[in-house]
């Protein structure tokens, strides 16, 4: 029979510290206290049944860093799916305002001969502002995100979602950020921050 420090006894077994303090516990190990320092107590029959335990939990110990490090991954590749998901419908909403400011342009060239022709005795630019206006205020606003849409790319709970939906149609009459068109509230996150009404 022979006595090792608790360091010494995860050496000698090829464990953690804390493995030989969780054996110590299930006293599947036996340990003295001397002079407030606790030592291990080996023998022959310990010793096999020691190893034997080092490899289960040596084993555990490299199961347990494989699935954290396969829980990393996975939430490495959700993020990047996450971002690759905004990043793309940044890029459709793009493309649709670049098709509303040519469909804009056209609109104001066929007004322009329209305007010309038919309407010399009146101001142009007034007619032509007039329209392109009141076409404009038929669509949904281009730099504006409904409140639906915008909650859905926080990854709200629906909860919460319930709550937030209720918390801006209360002060929307009252907040200049807060658009009400048609019964729907729209938002401009990219001019202004929604943060004292999200938290």
């Amino acid at each position: 029979m022979s006595k090792m420090t608790v360091a010494e006894a995860a050496a000698h077994f090829n464990v953690s510290k804390e493995a030989i303090h969780n054996r110590i516990r299930r006293g599947s190990i036996d340990c003295i206290i001397e002079n407030g320092v606790k030592y291990v107590v080996t023998g022959e029959e310990a010793t096999s049944s020691s190893k034997q335990e080092s490899r289960y939990y040596t084993y555990i110990e490299e199961e347990n860093a494989r699935l954290k490090q396969r829980i990393d991954s996975l939430e490495h590749e959700t993020t990047k799916l996450r971002d690759q998901r905004e990043q793309m419908l940044i890029e459709e909403r793009q493309k649709i305002e670049t098709i509303y400011k040519e469909r804009d342009e056209q609109l104001k060239s066929v007004l322009q001969v329209v305007a010309t022709k038919f309407l010399s005795h009146m101001n142009v630019d007034a007619v032509i502002d007039d329209a392109v206006t009141a076409e404009v205020l038929e669509e949904e606003p281009l730099n504006l995100v409904s409140l639906k849409d915008f909650l859905k790319l926080k990854h709200y709970k629906s909860k919460k979602k319930a709550k937030l939906k209720q918390r801006f149609k209360r002060v929307a009459q009252a907040d200049s950020r807060i658009v009400v068109k048609k019964g729907k509230l729209y938002l401009d996150p990219q001019k202004y921050d929604y943060s004292d009404l999200l938290n």
